[in-house]
């Protein structure tokens, strides 16, 4: 499948953020920086000091289910989906396992 990625825009800040859905190349690449860069201090602390007491064999974990971590953390924090880069939100939503709320069009 292609890769995907949601928009996300808080309504009550307007701060917009686009999260990938699926396997995280950049973690695969990059281990904890991709949490960091994206401002994800919590799963950037938690996933750096797993890999450092397990010799970075956490990240292989990580690299299947960061992104939906990611996802359901911008949920939690008021963040709404407000357009899909490629795919439709059905699609996305059966990837993460829960429905993703969207911003009503006006």
């Amino acid at each position: 499948m292609a890769f995907t990625s949601i928009i996300f825009k808080n309504p009550n800040t307007g701060a917009i953020k686009e999260a990938p859905v699926g396997f995280s190349w950049t973690v695969f690449f990059f281990g904890f920086f991709p949490p960091l860069f994206r401002g994800d201090w919590k799963w950037a602390v938690i996933m750096l000091l797993l890999a450092s007491f397990t010799f970075n064999l956490s990240s292989i974990v990580f690299m299947f289910i960061y992104n939906k971590l990611y996802i359901k953390d911008l949920i939690g924090s008021g963040f709404k989906a407000e357009s899909i880069a490629s795919g439709d939100m059905s699609f996305a939503s059966s990837r993460i396992g829960m429905n993703i709320p969207q911003i009503d069009a006006a």
